[in-house]
């Protein structure tokens, strides 16, 4: 017991000497700003090459050809759709500006068909006779993974323009999350969770629940007072920079709440002032906590299923890259669905991207439109009458 408790405190030591420089590196990717783009993707390209890997050394014992020069294709290819739709969304001016560009955003959608249909047409001729089921299963493999992987990191990114703090905000609650779970489980666990995951116990679950949403609320807090973090993300297509100044939504503005008679009566206060998004905190961390920690039981039951303790040997104690965001992918996700279904409105900036993608003769017709559509509603004043 006494030399399995001295392992437990020798893992302890590393993963918190070496999780200094992890949140050190988060902090310079927030201090970055949106320019955080480029660290998802080599984020994305991280975890893709772990899981490729695995699959490639069951493969690999086969010798059949193309498996991963096939897999890395069908990555570039799904990132061009992805990150294409993303340019043609929020860079609008430049795109404008640029004639190529122009014509790759107007025929985007069929460039990346046509992409993936010759990578398609590349597997077909790869097909050996014996081996057709495994090479349809690491095909499985391939598209499963970029559906894990790339398509979740794609939410990420809608996210961050979304604003800040939308990128900021969860990424910071599920690393809270399962630091506070895991001092919770250390020092106090005794009761197991889940079998897949024997050092996972009830008391960490619990401790890392309650932490998260407190310091989650804190955290939201505290940012809501700054426009660098609840500003949308936008391209000035003049200074082809990034900028984030705006007049905050009502989101980020203090707004008085009466209390429920409970709380009246213990706390002897019956209004307090808060910003919406503090209590929206609430919820991301609840799912943090409650849901998030299923994306790590997945990865549990996966590496499981092939024998292996982590998906990498990247970070000391801590494994790979994936073994750090397996939570991460499942959060940024939900973080997606619950801007669109509970706070996203019509953005402004975005109609009018597409609208310079719009032919003059298109854009005229709807300028007139609208003007006539705003003087029916007396928000304009009526045209004046000529006389002879």
């Amino acid at each position: 017991l006494q030399k399995n408790r001295q392992s437990q405190w020798k893992n302890y030591w590393i993963r918190g000497v070496l999780s200094i420089p992890m949140i050190s590196s988060f902090f310079l990717i927030t201090y970055m700003g949106p320019i955080a783009l480029i660290v998802v993707m080599g984020v994305q390209i991280k975890c893709f090459h772990e899981i490729i890997t695995i699959g490639y050394r069951v493969y690999h014992s086969y010798e059949l050809p193309w498996f991963r020069t096939l897999s890395w294709y069908f990555l570039i290819c799904v990132n061009y759709f992805f990150y294409g739709e993303t340019v043609a969304d929020y860079f609008g001016g430049l795109v404008q500006r640029e004639e190529p560009l122009q014509f790759l955003a107007r025929y985007h959608r069929f460039i990346s068909f046509a992409l993936y249909l010759a990578g398609f047409c590349m597997f077909v001729l790869s097909l050996v006779k014996k081996h057709y089921r495994l090479q349809f299963y690491m095909f499985a493999w391939t598209h499963v993974t970029l559906l894990i992987v790339v398509t979740q990191s794609h939410l990420v990114i809608q996210n961050l323009f979304e604003g800040m703090i939308w990128f900021i905000v969860p990424i910071s609650i599920v690393i809270c999350n399962d630091i506070m779970a895991y001092l919770f489980g250390f020092f106090f666990g005794r009761t197991p969770l889940i079998k897949l995951s024997p050092k996972k116990t009830w008391e960490g679950f619990i401790g890392g629940f309650f932490s998260t949403v407190i310091i989650g609320f804190i955290m939201a807090h505290l940012m809501s007072r700054f426009q660098y973090f609840v500003c949308p993300v936008e391209f000035n297509s003049e200074t082809n920079r990034f900028s984030v100044e705006c007049e905050p939504s009502d989101l980020f503005v203090m707004q008085e709440y009466t209390l429920p008679a409970v709380l009246q009566n213990a706390l002897k206060w019956e209004t307090v002032n808060l910003y919406p998004f503090a209590i929206h905190s609430v919820f991301l961390s609840s799912f943090a906590s409650l849901i998030g920690p299923f994306g790590g039981f997945f990865a549990s039951g996966f590496k499981r299923a092939f024998k292996i303790k982590d998906f990498a040997s990247t970070i000391p104690g801590h494994g790979g890259i994936m073994d750090r965001f397996d939570c991460q992918y499942l959060m940024a996700t939900f973080t997606h669905v619950y801007i669109g279904s509970f706070v996203r409105g019509p953005n402004p900036s975005k109609v009018f991207q597409q609208l310079l993608m719009l032919q003059p003769e298109q854009q005229l017709g709807i300028f007139h439109t609208l003007h006539s559509h705003l003087r029916e509603r007396g928000m304009l004043p009526p045209a004046a009458t000529q006389t002879e």
